[in-house]
């Protein structure tokens, strides 16, 4: 094959580092915005945030205040002889061999009494631990208890320390709340418990012995085994005088099953119970809390800073970007100053280099800002009937109706609605729950498959309770409303809600 050169014109897309960040900030959430932002700060000297200088209104004369308030204060202590001389009988200097509490005991005893007198009993027993635990030269954080969520686990220890075991039933103990998990549930074998300990002498019944002892520990129904042991535990430890206790442990320890499937026929049969009473023991255990653990452990929460705010002003839908969600950043001016030399130093060099970073960095977020809100205008503008009537207003609405309108791309309009949220009078929703596919309906038009929940789960709210309503049902329902649709969907859709069948929802009227 002979070699030869070839002149050819092409042309082809060129990403450059300036694009690819704006496209890279315009792909992230507020929170992963926020940190990019701070490495930014951190790594460009040009950059400076513009909130930093803002003076705070009354801090000067607060401050002044407070210091007159506190000389106040001391004035008045003095007068009425409740502030303490200094003692006349200190000597200036101190043996080289003697120690700080040799002269000082006393002094610092009065003082430690003063303050624990003029604290709360929360504090002073606070303060107390802080002192007997710092003097054994452990560094003790006096807010350490509090730098993390309690959890199930320290709730049972803190209980198991209170408890009188012996070294045996000590261990056996410890190993089987080891095996708790989170919802409260024992997840142990008991027959293994003696190879694990290495103790092949343990008997079957010592540990059962121990084990009640922990599942009358709180929260009720802890280190239960299954669902059923778990309900029969809460019951038990109700009063003897509960309405229906009784009926509802027959219930649990006997007809389980039928209660699993919420057989009312077969629970009726055997509890030879009249609809009344039944009704109100399956009232008492719906009551019951099938995953205690969670009642314990605390789950710090996740809070979501919206991007955009959408109001109601002179009767119109009005939408601005959250002052809140990004930071104010500007280029130092200082810095920029220093740049006007003409000289061709290495400094100078390096400032014009971070100059130019920081101008496209800015650039890159007011881009961001500018099309997050072109984006959640324009669904604004064609969600108006949701924002109007709720989610059955909803309309079907698609990447491309936004993108053909604001004259954009796809994957532009979809890197803006991932992890983006707007906060509205209806509550706070991501840019994607707007976007959903559409149902024919039999007048030619369509139904967005979020007014179709939102119909379902007013059905299924409004139902009767002895006889609730199939998904056959809800289907013909919604087909006499004009909207068709199959069985299948209407399951799928009522599944996604987490919404049991009909079989299920049946309860006594």
């Amino acid at each position: 094959m002979k070699q030869s050169i070839q002149l050819r014109l092409g042309q082809q897309l060129t990403m450059t580092p300036q694009l690819q960040q704006a496209i890279r900030l315009l792909q992230l959430s507020t929170l992963d915005l926020q940190q990019e932002i701070q490495q930014a700060l951190e790594s460009n000297l040009m950059l400076e945030n513009a909130d930093d200088d803002l003076p705070e209104p009354g801090t000067r004369e607060d401050r002044r205040n407070q210091d007159e308030a506190s000389a106040l204060r001391l004035e008045e202590a003095r007068l009425d002889g409740s502030l303490r001389p200094e003692r006349e009988d200190m000597p200036n200097e101190l043996p080289t061999d003697s120690e700080w509490t040799d002269t000082f005991a006393d002094t610092a005893a009065d003082s430690l009494a003063d303050t624990f007198d003029s604290m709360p009993s929360s504090g002073a027993q606070a303060s107390a631990q802080s002192g007997s635990q710092s003097g054994d030269g452990n560094d003790f954080d006096l807010f350490a208890q509090r730098s993390r969520p309690q959890t199930l686990h320290d709730h049972i220890a803190w209980q198991l320390n209170l408890t009188r075991f012996g070294a045996r039933d000590q261990a056996v103990a410890e190993a089987l709340i080891d095996a708790i998990d989170a919802d409260g549930y024992l997840r142990l074998d008991l027959s293994e418990l003696p190879e694990i300990l290495n103790d092949p002498e343990l008997e079957q019944d010592e540990i059962e012995a121990v084990l009640h002892r922990i599942q009358s520990f709180d929260p009720p129904g802890l280190a239960a085994r299954d669902l059923r042991e778990c309900l029969i535990l809460q019951l038990r430890q109700l009063a003897d005088n509960q309405p229906r206790r009784d009926h509802a442990l027959r219930i649990c320890e006997h007809h389980f099953d039928a209660l699993a499937r919420n057989d009312l026929d077969a629970m009726r049969r055997g509890t030879k119970l009249d609809d009344d009473a039944l009704g109100q023991a399956l009232t008492l255990i719906r009551s019951l809390n099938p995953r205690p653990g969670s009642a314990v452990t605390e789950v710090q929460p996740e809070y979501i800073k919206p991007d955009v705010l959408v109001r109601r002003r002179h009767g119109r839908w009005r939408v601005e970007l959250n002052p809140d969600s990004t930071p104010r950043i500007r280029v130092n001016e200082s810095y920029r100053q220093l740049i006007r030399r003409a000289d061709k130093a290495e400094d100078n060099q390096c400032l014009k280099s971070h100059l130019q970073e920081a101008q496209w960095f800015i650039k890159s977020l007011l881009s961001r800002n500018d099309t997050v809100l072109r984006v959640a205008t324009k669904i604004v503008e064609l969600q108006q009937d949701f924002f109007d009537f709720g989610e059955e207003a909803m309309r079907p609405l698609v990447l491309r109706d936004i993108a053909e309108s604001l004259e954009l791309h796809e994957s532009t309009v979809s890197r803006v609605t991932t992890q983006k949220y707007m906060h509205t009078p209806r509550g706070t929703f991501e840019f994607k729950y707007f976007f959903s596919s559409h149902v024919n309906t039999t007048s030619g038009g369509e139904c967005s498959s979020t007014a179709i929940r939102a119909f379902i789960r007013k059905l299924v709210a409004a139902e009767t309770a002895n006889k609730p309503l199939s998904d056959n049902k809800i289907a013909e329902i919604l087909s006499d409303q004009g909207i068709k649709v199959a069985r299948r969907t209407v399951a799928k859709y009522r599944e996604a809600m987490g919404i049991p069948p009909s079989n299920e929802r049946k309860r006594l009227a």
